[in-house]
């Protein structure tokens, strides 16, 4: 299907996963989804688009071709069970009537022939479509050899009377435990997509809509932007939303991972899904549909559970390949035991085994199976993680950068000093800093917001990395840092910023055109785990380096806080800094994942070779970046890293199995020691094997 999808025109790039069985195509103007899927319909394979008006149909589908699966595995069985029953009397010596009835050929013909072209014309179909497209794969190789099996128990039954050998048991058995196997894959399988359903049951069904003092209880889908709505205590909150009244505890735990639950109170955000487990409160719809935070999750995680890893590019090279250079083994053993033994019929027998026990479906579940689990794992434990790809690459960091604000501290920052030299210092402060958006600009504004008037501003601007200016009452006023304050050449000299600094606070000057009206000091709380967080990535050998705006006596200190030398301090860095520091980074051939939660962090994570944001932080960064942590909690690096050393494990685990069944299995039935049956069961529990051990990882503790 891949190859096909490539191939059509207007594809820029398709990527199908055979764990998911979903196709990520993107494509230009030239095509459109109905030519898409009519190209994968060509090939003999059917396709829906896969959004919200079809995911009924899809599931629907899905459950009717278990059922099928089902039916047809226990049609196969109970016709091959007579077959099985008469190979064990011959096995036992049993000379009784029943066994000479079962070995009759026409009794195994009947028996068989519904098996083969009934229950079996799946492989026939799936060969004759793989041939044409020039893609030979494992319902070819099953295909070719029951049909050997089949073919030659009729010569031998029907038209040669020199032997009453027959093998209508192998082909009857080898289709009757490949079905097996298929059906315990495709319920194996269904465990592998776990944390999506578990995800998507969070998601409310009702909703109490609140219309001028009424309440009524309303589907999810009728809720809209700005309406009214009620959480009782126990209840599940419906969709995204702020407080507006009454106050409560909420469980995030299904977001965040976290087991603490948060309190709320007016003005907070509040998500959908999460439990209300206290009080009662009202609050507006802020998010509705495929918007809330809760959508987005599940969106992230199904596109990370579809994407490949690049570890996955050698399963694929190999399956390429492998299907014909086994139907070369096949026709070689045929020949070489054939024409060395003089026994044609076991030459036949020996390349039969050879091609059932190489159908190398384990390799293609190998890699997307484990970042199914990996990813769904990740996702219980508040780590969003965008791909197969981000997933891989994490495991080699060798460097990690963090951005101070938000990530080592609270980033909640709060005015600690404030010192006026200007009796209208204060107003002028609160009516500038309304107008930022900044962590410190609205520190300084709840600050001053009830102690002061705000006055009209005009010619308001932000300056990036520096500060704010507008005019006030003709007044040019500026407010924000020392570098800020040299960029127009205003002095101060003062021993009480120097002490202030020491202290890891974060000074500001309120100036006109020539001299400081103010001083203020504003100092942010390092998170609890920062210190355990950092130690855990040093532990595991990887240089921590942080970035800070700051100066460089306030960062020291926060530095010693958490463990960090001055040597992995960068101070007085400008937004537009960070890109170029990562970029030095890696030109040093270090391997970069960069942790930030603001708007300016959004190059450098883009840039870094994997970017991490913090769940608290901005829409754009948790965009950019290639995985969210939705706790915003330190130590969830050092769980990434873990969860990512984990799946490799496995995939490389699965990838040995996969591969060991084929390398020694090959060999043994090419010189006999594997009649078909064996080798045909072999092949089915191999793909089962690689699904359980990749199903063990969410065993694991993150």
């Amino acid at each position: 299907m891949e190859k096909e999808l490539k191939t059509t025109s207007g594809v820029l790039e398709a990527n199908v996963n055979l764990a998911t069985e979903k196709a990520t195509v993107q494509f230009d103007e030239t095509t459109t989804t109905e030519a898409l899927i009519q190209q994968v319909e060509s090939i003999g394979y059917g396709a829906i688009l896969f959004d919200d008006a079809h995911k009924q149909k899809i599931q629907q589908e899905k459950i009717t071709y278990v059922k099928k699966m089902k039916r047809d595995l226990i049609f196969s069985a109970l016709l091959t069970a007579p077959l099985v029953a008469a190979m064990f009397g011959m096995l036992i010596g049993s000379h009784g009537e029943w066994v000479h009835f079962l070995h009759l050929p026409w009794v195994q013909l009947i028996l068989v022939t519904p098996i083969q072209f009934g229950v079996g014309q799946r492989f026939y179909r799936g060969a004759y479509h793989a041939l044409k497209t020039k893609a030979p794969n494992m319902d070819v190789l099953v295909a070719m050899g029951t049909t050997a099996a089949y073919l030659l128990s009729i010569y031998n039954g029907f038209f040669n009377p020199h032997t009453s050998d027959l093998y209508f048991e192998s082909s009857g058995m080898i289709i009757t435990l490949i079905l097996l196997g298929k059906y315990l894959e495709q319920k194996a399988k269904t465990k592998t997509s776990d944390a999506i359903k578990q995800l998507m049951n969070l998601q409310a069904k009702k909703a109490t809509l609140i219309v001028d003092g009424i309440e009524t209880e309303v589907a999810i889908e009728a809720v809209q932007v700005g309406d009214l709505l009620r959480v009782r205590p126990g209840e599940q909150v419906p969709v995204d939303g702020k407080i507006v009244a009454g106050q409560t505890t909420i469980d995030e735990s299904m977001l965040t991972g976290e087991s603490l639950p948060v309190d709320k109170q007016v003005d907070d955000s509040i998500f959908g899904g999460t439990v209300n487990t206290t009080g009662s409160i009202q609050f507006t719809a802020t998010q509705v549909g495929s918007m809330t935070v809760l959508s987005r999750i599940i969106r992230m995680v199904e596109e990370a559970q579809g994407e490949k890893a690049p570890i996955q590019q050698i399963a694929d090279k190999i399956s390429s390949i492998f299907v014909p250079i086994v139907l070369v083994i096949a026709l070689f053993t045929l020949l070489a035991t054939g024409f060395i033994t003089q026994d044609w019929q076991q030459a036949i027998v020996h390349s039969v085994a050879v091609l059932v026990i190489a159908c190398p479906c384990a390799l293609g579940l190998a890699t997307p199976t484990a970042i199914m689990v990996g990813t769904g794992l990740g996702a219980k434990s508040g780590i969003l993680i965008k791909g197969g790809g981000a997933l891989e690459q994490i495991a080699h960091l060798t460097t990690v950068v963090l951005d101070k604000t938000g990530t080592i501290t609270e980033g909640k920052p709060v005015v600690a000093d404030f010192e006026a030299f200007d009796p209208n210092a204060l107003s002028y402060l609160v009516s500038l800093e309304q107008q930022s958006e900044h962590p410190l600009a609205q520190a300084i504004y709840h600050y001053g917001k009830e102690k002061a008037p705000i006055l009209p501003v005009t010619d308001f601007e932000s300056i990036t990395g520096r500060g704010v200016t507008g005019t006030i009452a003709n007044k040019k006023l500026f407010v924000g840092s020392k570098r800020g304050l040299n960029d127009r050449n205003i002095s101060f000299v003062d021993e009480r910023v120097v002490a202030l600094e020491a202290e890891g606070k974060t000074v500001m000057f309120l100036t006109d055109e020539t001299t400081v009206l103010a001083l203020i000091s504003v100092t942010d709380k390092v998170k609890p785990s920062s210190k355990a967080a950092i130690k855990a990535l040093h532990d595991l050998g990887i240089n921590v380096k942080m970035l800070t705006g700051d100066n460089p006596r306030a960062a020291q200190f926060i530095g010693e806080q958490v463990g960090l030398i001055q040597k992995d301090i960068v101070t007085e860095v400008l937004p537009e800094d960070k890109a170029q520091i990562i970029k030095e980074l890696q030109s040093k051939q270090e391997i970069v994942g960069m942790v930030g939660d603001g708007i300016n962090d959004a190059p450098a994570l883009a840039l870094a070779d994997i970017g991490i944001a913090m769940g608290s932080g901005t829409d754009i960064a948790m965009e950019t970046a290639d995985i969210t942590l939705m706790n915003s909690d330190l130590l969830s690096v050092e769980k990434s890293i873990r969860l990512s050393k984990l799946t490799l494990r496995k995939i490389k685990q699965n990838l040995f199995w996969a591969f060991l069944y084929n390398v020694i299995g090959i060999p043994f039935a090419a010189l006999g020691f594997l009649n078909p049956i064996i080798a045909g069961a072999a092949m089915a529990f191999s793909s089962v094997s690689v699904l359980l051990n990749s199903l063990s990882l969410n065993r694991k503790k993150v």
